[in-house]
């Protein structure tokens, strides 16, 4: 099965840090962009950021920007997205996807299951 894995989410306190991991399953990540998008609840999926297949070119939210950070260890076949300086506006179910590159018409496929995170006092 082709898919990729998300991991990491949680509970933190305004301020705090989380790092969510997005694996592949079933296939060579490193051939990919990789996406990380998010949906609050009672609100749209938007994308958050995204990172070329080499690692070169990075793409971020104006909202997360400063904050957030996203890598890639193709040897490790993991995507990578180091959240820094939480708010509770970024409380939402934390999704990674694949395209061939980061682009608004890209059409992204292997979608994981999620991973919560949660920013509460």
């Amino acid at each position: 099965q082709l898919q990729l894995v998300e991991s990491g989410g949680g509970l933190v306190q305004p301020g705090g840090s989380l790092r969510l991991s997005c694996a592949a399953s079933g296939f060579t990540l490193e051939y990919y962009a990789i996406g990380w998008f998010r949906q609050a609840p009672g609100k749209e999926r938007v994308g958050v950021s995204c990172i070329s297949s080499s690692g070169g070119n990075t793409f971020s939210i104006d909202s997360v920007k400063g904050r957030f950070t996203i890598s890639r260890d193709n040897a490790k076949n993991t995507v990578y997205l180091q959240m820094n300086s939480l708010k509770p506006e970024d409380t939402a179910v934390y999704y990674c996807a694949a395209a061939q590159e980061c682009t608004k018409g890209s059409s992204w496929s292997h979608w994981g299951q999620g991973t919560q995170v949660t920013v509460s006092s």
